[in-house]
């Protein structure tokens, strides 16, 4: 499965989280290039990402990017990376570099602490394709 991941960015998120969970869904329907596989930071192959970056393994409230023997990125940094990738309209996305990563991923850590309250709990399910894309072990 590793020789699978080297040409795909991994984002990994909370699993138990609702605005996560849309946020996924938004990705995985714009993903037109098939470039991006997803994980919980719960299961077995999050934990195992965090545990190898010295990362905590027991909070989920961060988004990561990564891309295996290259690099990962967290919170906002993350996030406005995610958008460049998916290119089209999205790559406007870019101006928010200039922000300074510390005043982004504050409002970053200010969505998360709310996200609880502002998810709507839906529930989501992938198609059978979009299945394919999420790592389970």
């Amino acid at each position: 499965m590793e020789r699978d991941l080297q040409n795909k960015y991994i984002v990994f998120f909370d699993g138990d989280c609702g605005v996560c969970n849309f946020w996924v869904q938004w990705i995985l329907e714009r993903d037109k290039k098939d470039q991006f596989m997803f994980a919980s930071l719960q299961s077995e192959f999050g934990q195992k990402f965090l545990s190898e970056r010295g990362l905590n393994t027991k909070v989920f409230n961060t988004m990561y990017l990564w891309k295996p023997d290259s690099y990962y990125l967290e919170k906002s940094r993350a996030v406005l990376e995610i958008a460049h990738l998916l290119g089209g309209i999205y790559k406007i996305s870019a101006v928010a570099k200039l922000i300074p990563k510390f005043l982004s991923d504050k409002v970053y850590d200010t969505v998360s602490e709310n996200r609880m309250k502002l998810a709507n709990q839906k529930c989501y399910l992938p198609t059978p394709h979009q299945r394919k894309k999420f790592i389970q072990v």
